[in-house]
């Protein structure tokens, strides 16, 4: 069941995917249709799941569950991992590895591997006032607050000192 982003409970779970690249906006129509697709037939064992989308900065796609009316389960969420390397194969675009890293650079969102990240940090590239994306939130009501925060405020921390 399809409903908007903005609509979903503070509770509602994320899953966010972050692109290595920015889609262009053909692209996004395109994958707009498809997560319109996908979510409106999302269920978990035959059960309809009250779901949604957002997609910020051309390249971060998050879904967000109501699980107040039905929880993901395995299966659920197998199917959204297998939509997500759908649009991976479709676009050739990666969204699926965690151990990449995006960031403000003035207007522009960087990507780079964890390992670069950590480089530039020591190299004073990054300061703690970089803004980072922490797609490890895992509500809405995180995603809103906790996920486009200064790197002092985040797991990135670590790699600043």
């Amino acid at each position: 069941m399809l409903v908007d982003f903005n609509d979903l409970p503070e509770t509602s779970r994320v899953w966010i995917y972050q692109a290595n690249r920015s889609f262009s906006l053909d692209e996004l129509e395109e994958i707009k249709q498809k997560l319109n697709d996908f979510v409106t037939q999302w269920t978990a064992h035959g059960a309809d799941l009250k779901a949604g989308y957002d997609i910020k900065y051309k390249r971060f796609i998050t879904i967000g569950l109501d699980q107040g009316l039905n929880a993901a389960s395995g299966c659920s969420i197998d199917a959204s991992v297998h939509f997500i390397q759908e649009l991976e194969q479709a676009y050739n675009v990666d969204l699926m590895d965690k151990m990449n890293v995006s960031f403000k650079q003035g207007e522009f969102v960087a990507y780079k591997t964890l390992s670069d990240f950590k480089k530039m940090a020591k190299n004073k590239s990054v300061s703690p006032n970089t803004i980072v994306f922490n797609n490890l939130v895992t509500n809405i009501a995180e995603y809103r607050t906790n996920w486009e925060v200064p790197a002092r405020d985040s797991w990135h921390n670590r790699f600043l000192n």
